[in-house]
């Protein structure tokens, strides 16, 4: 859901970047420097303090962060404020997003108005951007759990490095609902459904909307099409005697190999994230313009005028 707030008091400022980057680091100088001058405490994420060329005074584990600042400024591209999001979910912190990557859809703030648009937001004017995330376990078959992880993208089963099929069943609220013979599924929030969901050609779900999106990955059966389901749903998935071992990743971190004996639980995280965006925001002017909705029409416009 997605409300406007009017009235906050942000004084110790967490700044997290991505790594190997230059414009992160000019970006993120320019953004320690104001704060400096407005008599705020910024504070840096270890791993980002170590490529500034600045000595900060203050630097926090990213584990930790969410402890002592009252808000996160992410510089860099939506893998990264992804990576932030997972550390900082559960402490309640609000994360603003300064895109220095490609399509930012989660960072974006220009790197032109950053001081202009920040300026807004620690102010107390900005829009507060609810998102929930999912988190998957991987259990046994005696309810033994081994695994967990949370995203806020999406949740994939694949293949892995393999290029054959995965053969899976999933069930739903206890209900079974298919085997399916695929490349996969993808799993998404609607944050991720503009992500490798899209790709996959799954639907673009609005943020304020709460559901899960299940996008088969080229499926056998023709017929096989995505689906939608509530947020409070549970997902169950059981790969089922592949020649080789399947894999599920979240929000892309780190591949898990699964055995035929493994169920994957999918469910909606208790925590959401707050993000913040300056006035103005338009999750539809965001689509138009990272994904070029208008390119095609404006250029049959030009035609039909000259």
């Amino acid at each position: 859901m997605m409300v406007e707030k009017k009235i906050e008091s942000f004084h110790r400022i967490g700044l997290i970047g991505r790594p190997g980057k230059s414009s992160v680091v000019t970006t993120l100088c320019l953004i320690y420097d104001h704060l400096i001058e407005l008599g705020l405490k910024p504070v840096f994420e270890q791993d980002t303090a170590s490529f500034m060329p600045i000595k900060p005074i203050n630097t926090l584990h990213k584990d930790h962060m969410g402890e002592h600042v009252d808000l996160a400024i992410v510089v860099g591209g939506d893998g990264t404020l992804l990576h932030a999001a997972r550390s900082l979910v559960k402490y309640n912190i609000p994360v603003v997003g300064v895109n220095r990557g490609r399509l930012g859809f989660l960072t974006d703030i220009n790197p032109t108005e950053v001081i202009t648009k920040l300026d807004q937001v620690l102010q107390g004017d900005f829009l507060l951007d609810r998102r929930f995330l999912l988190e998957l376990e991987i259990r046994k078959h005696d309810g033994h759990a081994y695994y967990k992880a949370i995203a806020l993208n999406d949740i994939v089963l694949h293949s892995g490095k393999s290029v054959h099929m995965v053969d899976f069943t999933l069930e739903i609220d206890g209900q079974f609902v298919y085997r399916q013979h695929s490349d996969g599924l993808i799993v998404a929030t609607p944050t991720g459904s503009t992500a490798y969901a899209l790709s996959g050609g799954g639907p673009i779900i609005h943020p304020s909307m709460e559901a899960i999106a299940l996008v088969p990955m080229h499926p056998h059966t023709l017929s096989s099409r995505p689906i939608i389901v509530g947020d409070q749903s549970e997902i169950v998935i059981k790969a089922q005697e592949n020649r080789w071992q399947p894999m599920v990743s979240a929000d892309g971190q780190e591949s898990i190999s699964l055995s035929d004996d493994d169920l994957l639980y999918i469910r909606k995280y208790p925590h959401k994230l707050n993000l913040l965006h300056p006035p103005g925001y338009d999750f539809y002017m965001s689509c138009r313009t990272k994904l070029g909705w208008n390119q095609d029409f404006e250029g049959l416009n030009t035609e039909g005028n000259s």
